[in-house]
């Protein structure tokens, strides 16, 4: 069984020490870096499995490594930061992070988190490999979902998706017209509990709804269902399964 690694990216050292101690109990093999560009490097190096970046690093900032990573990068991001900074956070998932934990943290936690992502990571690589020849796309007029591609387009037009974008958006599109609570959605796609925070998710559906909808703030796919979650809407007569 090969070595899962992952790269944790902090400008203190009290913390990257504390996360490599918990993930090098679990079998991973950890590699740190305090600065953004030496993690621009070693993630081009090494290709870890997973991140964990800091968003308040000196020089290079944690929301520029993701950005810089994503251009040529699916590999899941869980951004590390204060409480206080939601506009960070916010922003952090906007330009492609996955998750985010906040300090001060239960390094237990932040296990479980990792855990989840790589267990999710494994799961869509042995469906797409297995998929072969069984392809299932998803039409709703303009928009149209390729699984086993793992492509969406609009107009017959690519619309690039983050890992879990694309996970979110082909969830929902797969059972239409049925509502979700916000705690289920993040436990599916995530692989754990919300712990009664679901910016996450959030944040994901608002980048989703500027990708794929004509007009964002009035969605004609992705709705609101307000007190409960979310919900894809599909018009009768508009969509096709085609294997």
């Amino acid at each position: 069984m090969s070595e899962t690694h992952i790269l944790v990216v902090d400008d203190e050292p009290e913390i990257t020490e504390l996360i490599g101690l918990y993930l090098t109990r679990e079998g991973y093999k950890v590699h740190t870096a305090d600065n953004g560009t030496d993690a621009i490097q070693l993630a081009e190096e090494l290709r870890p499995d997973l991140i964990i970046l800091d968003i308040q690093l000196k020089s290079m900032n944690g929301i520029e490594v993701c950005e810089d990573l994503r251009t040529r990068s699916d590999v899941p991001i869980m951004f590390v930061s204060c409480k206080s900074d939601d506009t960070d956070i916010i922003h952090g998932l906007s330009v492609g992070g996955d998750d985010y934990i906040t300090k001060p943290f239960s390094p237990k936690q932040l296990v479980a988190r990792v855990k989840a992502h790589l267990r999710r990571m494994t799961l869509q690589s042995s469906a797409r490999t297995e998929g072969n020849g069984s392809n299932t796309v998803l039409s709703f007029g303009s928009l149209v979902i390729d699984l086993d591609a793992h492509t969406v387009k609009i107009d017959d037009q690519y619309v690039p998706l983050s890992a879990k974008e694309f996970d979110l958006l082909t969830y929902l599109a797969q059972s239409p017209n049925k509502a979700f609570q916000l705690d289920h959605l993040y436990q599916v796609i995530w692989g754990t509990d919300s712990v009664g925070d679901t910016r996450t998710l959030m944040v994901h559906i608002s980048n989703l709804r500027k990708k794929i909808e004509t007009d964002p703030a009035n969605p004609s796919y992705i709705v609101t269902v307000r007190g409960v979650g979310y919900k894809f809407i599909v018009k009768e007569g508009t969509s096709h399964v085609y294997r």
